[in-house]
């Protein structure tokens, strides 16, 4: 079987090739993750500032008074 090395809290370890891969699969599953929850985080707060400032921001009570008048 072929053996890797891979890094687990600061220390090198020799495992299996599955392992290996498992682990970095995991690894990519994670940051992946990460980076989506950034992204639309970031793309929220733009849009809810960009919102505010032009003051088109109206909660559901708002809405439904203008649509009554």
């Amino acid at each position: 079987m072929a053996k890797e090395v891979i890094s687990v809290g600061g220390q090198d370890r020799v495992v299996r090739e599955d392992t290996a891969k498992a682990y970095r699969g995991v690894n990519w599953a994670l940051v992946s993750v990460a980076a989506f929850i950034l992204i639309t985080a970031f793309l929220a707060v733009v849009f809810l500032f960009s919102a505010t400032n032009q003051g088109n921001l109206n909660s559901p009570q708002e809405i439904d008074n203008t649509r009554s008048r």
